[in-house]
């Protein structure tokens, strides 16, 4: 089997009155991100490392925030447009390990949602997907809770004809 390793970043503002989406799950906030889709930093993140890992470059080539059909768009349809774009070459995700820097709200509560609502949509088993938080312990912009980073690592599997 050719397998591959890929690994993503995204970072947002955090602004109130807007929803906090993160995994595909809105997570109750006084902030959220402003985006031109719903602002998932994770879901971006893995979305990253998928495009990566396939050699597909990144999720800004394929759904550029400059073209309105991804306006306000759920990150959980890109995520599925991702998986077919990596399918399309061949490739299927084996797992996921991922991480988000944020001092609050804890997410913690959310992270078994998170891994089902992410697993589901790439047909895999939630086992194969980790969601693990981490602050920065008052630290730069995410310490000041003026943002939020999610980052991570997928390994892909392309079996050989």
């Amino acid at each position: 089997m050719n397998i591959r390793i890929g690994q993503g970043i995204d970072f947002h503002r955090l602004e109130p009155g807007l929803d906090l989406w993160l995994g595909g799950v809105r997570i109750p906030s006084e902030r959220g991100c402003p985006a031109h889709s719903d602002g998932d930093v994770l879901l971006h993140a893995i979305c990253d490392a998928m495009l990566g890992a396939a050699g597909l470059r990144d999720i800004g080539y394929h759904f550029p925030d400059t073209d309105q059909r991804y306006k306000d768009i759920r990150s959980t349809i890109l995520l599925g447009n991702t998986l077919k774009l990596i399918q399309k070459e061949g490739f299927h995700v084996i797992n996921i390990d991922s991480t988000v820097c944020l001092e609050k709200p804890k997410i913690a509560p959310y992270s078994d949602k998170m891994k089902e609502t992410i697993s589901a949509i790439l047909m895999i088993d939630p086992e194969r997907v980790s969601v693990k938080a981490t602050t920065t312990e008052k630290l730069g912009f995410t310490g000041r809770e003026e943002g939020v980073v999610a980052m991570a690592v997928v390994l892909l599997g392309k079996t050989s004809a």
